[in-house]
């Protein structure tokens, strides 16, 4: 129990919640901190490889000035279009420090992919 108020003095002012109590700050929650160095290394691998897809798609969009009498010209359009999607994503994990074979590199075909579509 607490002890006794004096009856004369006024009950205790209590903060609406929205308001902290500085006698009672909120527990602090551990939180996953990142670093300079990790903040650095995430803005340039998204930097890295955005600009590899850019030259990517760019590939892909020379594609379809290729005249129709020659559709292996296309087809290595796409190709390279293809290995610098891959490219992309192997720079990124190699800024990360990872394996560059993982499971994303399939996604360097999507470029390839969707430009196939559109071509034939």
């Amino acid at each position: 129990m607490s002890a006794p108020q004096d009856p004369a003095s006024p009950p205790p002012r209590r903060l609406p919640k929205h308001l902290m109590d500085p006698a009672n700050p909120r527990p602090v929650h551990p939180r996953r901190q990142m670093g300079l160095t990790e903040v650095q290394r995430w803005v340039l691998s998204v930097l890295v490889v955005t600009t590899i897809a850019h030259m990517a798609f760019g590939v892909v969009a020379a594609a379809f000035t290729i005249e129709d009498d020659r559709p292996g010209a296309k087809i290595s359009m796409l190709v390279i279009a293809a290995i610098f999607g891959m490219g992309a994503v192997v720079a990124g994990a190699l800024i990360h420090q990872k394996n560059p074979v993982n499971w994303f590199l399939p996604l360097g075909w999507i470029p390839s992919a969707v430009g196939a579509y559109f071509l034939f």
